[in-house]
């Protein structure tokens, strides 16, 4: 790969980025280079959403291209990662004089007094503008909105110029110049950048990144950054050699049948979890809870499994439904039970030279029932770290007897870890109340959590507990399922 700029379309021209260093955020670019101040920065970390922008890719293929409008937050993207995309800021969105209908209705249902944190709410609702021809229900708009926070109006306000705005003559954004300069942008050869001393790939094959990564073992990999541009933006860190994985469309595939579920690690968190809910319904509430909007259309479930974090709230799921990780190395596969993946605290079995390529799984055995539930206990319903993260899947045949179990939790330990001692005294059982009593007793044995700013080692505990009842409770027989929760004497520790 040749050297060349960083180039992306922005203001209805092709911009170029030379001689920033690769790990120089987006929204640093855009206040202190190109002095666009409209979008801010609050928490440097993703949580505030006060840095919301825009960003356009081409989406579909077979001459059917489409521009895909998504919000991320400026302040953990690294400069490369726009390269061959599309900006948009808050200084688009108004036009020959007049304000945009979001921007608009904001203004008229006073959705504003400090201002700070309103041009990023003004892009979340730019998005979902584009995205949604109709006005969506609330939850909807509550979930666009979970990552922007604001103190001074409160949320109805917005809520109410969300609707307004669809109420207004629609301004839809004109997509063809974009769509045709995206095109342009993916002729370019592949990003292979150097600023400050740095140096940034981006392989546009699987192929590519394989070499690239055999060559460079020690390089750092990065896909959507919501993790790694922490450890720029608040701890300061030197990231070394960057290899980015957001323009390899191997990895960005979803393969999804009847008896197999396969995603791939580069797919965006946003479309990886829409693919799981359709596999598996009961996966709908961890999506909604996991991160905010911004998070996860940058993410990617890759990174989240790669990471190693005890609190990664996909891995307790992802485990309880026997997902297996797919590993690459060269032109060598090998595949891993996701829970064998985890040795020790952000301590994986990934290889040098190894990156990951996809995450694999199957339906449930046609014999037997499955029944699974994913739960997520924070102190806060939208933006939180998890306390406690479970994912819990029985197998129950035609008499009722639970003939496998996968139980895992995190935020309990070290790794996300299954719960072993629990899953044998479920298995060969009835699935019914005095079981779950006997296995909430057992998997205090499967379990020694540190107390934390969070929780204490005992709620931990207590709550794991509880979450098999309420697993139970929500999936046992009817007929057995008390009519009040007091019905069920508390489990003594």
């Amino acid at each position: 790969m040749s050297e060349r700029p960083i180039q992306f379309y922005f203001r209805g021209a092709i911009h170029r980025i030379e001689g920033s260093a690769p790990t120089r955020t987006l929204l640093q670019y855009l206040r202190e280079d190109l002095h666009q101040t409209g979008t801010k920065e609050g928490c440097a970390e993703g949580d505030c959403g006060a840095c919301t922008v825009v960003i356009g890719e081409l989406s579909g293929g077979d001459g059917e291209e489409m521009l895909q409008l998504r919000a991320v937050n400026a302040c953990i993207q690294f400069l490369p990662a726009i390269d061959g995309k599309a900006l948009f800021t808050v200084e688009d969105l108004a036009s020959d004089g007049e304000l945009h209908p979001v921007q608009q209705a904001l203004v008229d249902r006073h959705g504003s007094q400090c201002g700070f944190c309103t041009p990023g709410f003004a892009m979340s609702l730019f998005a979902l503008y584009e995205n949604q021809p109709e006005c969506p229900e609330r939850d909807e708009i509550d979930h666009t909105l979970s990552g922007n926070l604001c103190r001074c109006t409160g949320y109805r306000p917005i809520v109410d110029a969300t609707r307004d705005a669809y109420a207004l003559p629609r301004r839809p954004l004109n997509r063809q110049p974009v769509i045709a300069a995206l095109k342009a942008l993916a002729a370019l050869p592949p990003l292979d950048y150097q600023g400050n001393g740095q140096r940034s790939h981006s392989p546009r094959s699987l192929a590519e990144l394989a070499a690239l990564r055999v060559a460079l073992p020690d390089a750092r990999l990065v896909a959507g950054g919501t993790d790694v541009g922490l450890w720029v933006t608040k701890q300061g860190r030197d990231l070394g050699e960057i290899i980015h994985l957001g323009a390899v469309p191997e990895l960005k595939t979803v393969s999804i049948g009847r008896e197999r579920l396969e995603i791939g690690a580069g797919v965006t968190l946003t479309d990886a979890f829409a693919a799981l809910t359709a596999f598996e319904p009961n996966w709908a509430e961890l999506a909604r809870r996991f991160a905010s909007t911004p998070v996860k259309n940058a993410g990617t479930l890759g990174g989240n499994v790669a990471n190693g974090s005890p609190i990664g709230d996909s891995m307790p799921a992802l485990i309880a439904l026997g997902a297996r990780i797919v590993l690459q190395h060269g032109d060598s596969l090998r595949e891993l039970p996701l829970e064998d993946f985890y040795i020790d605290y952000q301590k994986t079995a990934l290889q040098r030279g190894e990156f990951v390529r996809a995450l694999r799984l199957d339906a449930p055995a046609e014999a037997l029932r499955r029944v699974f539930r994913s739960y997520k206990v924070a102190k806060r319903l939208d933006q939180d770290i998890s306390a406690v993260c479970a994912g819990m899947a029985v197998h129950v045949d035609g008499d009722g007897i639970i003939r496998r179990a996968r139980i895992a939790f995190g935020g309990m330990a070290a790794t996300p870890k299954r719960a072993v001692n629990c899953e044998l005294a479920l298995l060969g059982r009835p699935w019914d109340l005095n079981t779950v009593r006997h296995a909430m007793q057992v998997l205090r044995e499967d379990y020694r959590p540190l107390a934390d700013v969070r929780a204490s080692s005992e709620y931990r505990l207590n709550v794991a507990g509880n979450l098999l009842q309420r697993f139970w409770l929500e999936t046992g027989s009817t007929g057995q399922t008390p009519a009040r929760l007091s019905q069920l004497a508390p489990v003594q520790s």
